[in-house]
């Protein structure tokens, strides 16, 4: 028996967001395959994602870039993307990210956060953010205003960055070495939600400290120029 390979993987990393999945795993777009990331949750998560449909990747080792790309490995369609799991970005607003990668419109497009609602974004976590943004235009020339993480790839392409960032620098690697490999690299602006449950990095200082300081060591590497290039 032949089964049809999905149109597009979402890759959803995930701790302990049994409560936001159903939201979350209700707006992937038909034909789509949800590829949800357990990366240790306590809560049953796991389970409520099989319930929704979406199949479940296991990875035990803790950290953000470790759940994002154990999916990608897993992932099998043209198409990747990438969305979090806790109801603050809503998958369906990838369809048009996705369209422009097949029309060879770009090699890379990013979601720019825009918050909606109050406490979608805390004043840290947005600073933090706005300091990355502008470290990373000195390191690539890149007029990016957000790293978040809503974004769509082909997932050969992203493989071939050899991506090695197993925490919160994972995102930022991704463009950085994109731009090394002369991507095309746009985003578009995105509504931002108040995420369902408590935040595991960016919710506190300490933990958009950490975010930074893992990413300010991905803006260290030197260059890459050949790795990943899209052809």
């Amino acid at each position: 028996m032949t089964t049809t390979p999905p149109d597009v993987d979402v890759v959803l990393p995930c701790l302990n967001e049994a409560e936001a999945l159903p939201w979350v795993l209700a707006r992937i777009p038909p034909g789509w395959r949800a590829l949800v990331v357990d990366n240790g949750s306590t809560d049953g998560s796991a389970e409520v994602a099989r319930a929704y449909g979406a199949t479940v990747v296991h990875e035990p080792r803790r950290g953000f870039g470790a759940a994002c790309h154990a999916g990608l490995t897993a992932a099998t369609a043209d198409v990747v993307c990438f969305c979090d799991g806790d109801a603050s970005l809503d998958p369906s607003l990838l369809v048009p990210f996705v369209r422009e990668i097949r029309d060879g419109g770009a090699d890379l497009v990013l979601g720019r956060r825009r918050p909606h609602g109050r406490g979608a974004w805390p004043v840290h976590a947005r600073a933090g953010n706005l300091a990355l943004a502008r470290m990373l235009r000195r390191r690539t020339g890149l007029r990016l205003h957000d790293l978040g993480p809503l974004r769509a790839a082909r997932r050969a392409p992203l493989l071939a960055l050899g991506l090695t960032d197993r925490r919160s620098g994972y995102p930022l690697q991704m463009v950085v070495r994109a731009a090394d490999a002369g991507w095309r690299i746009v985003e578009h602006d995105v509504p931002y939600l108040p995420r369902t449950g408590a935040s595991k990095v960016t919710g506190t200082w300490r933990g958009t400290w950490q975010a930074v300081r893992d990413m300010s060591r991905v803006l260290s590497e030197p260059p890459a120029h050949q790795e990943g290039r899209v052809r």
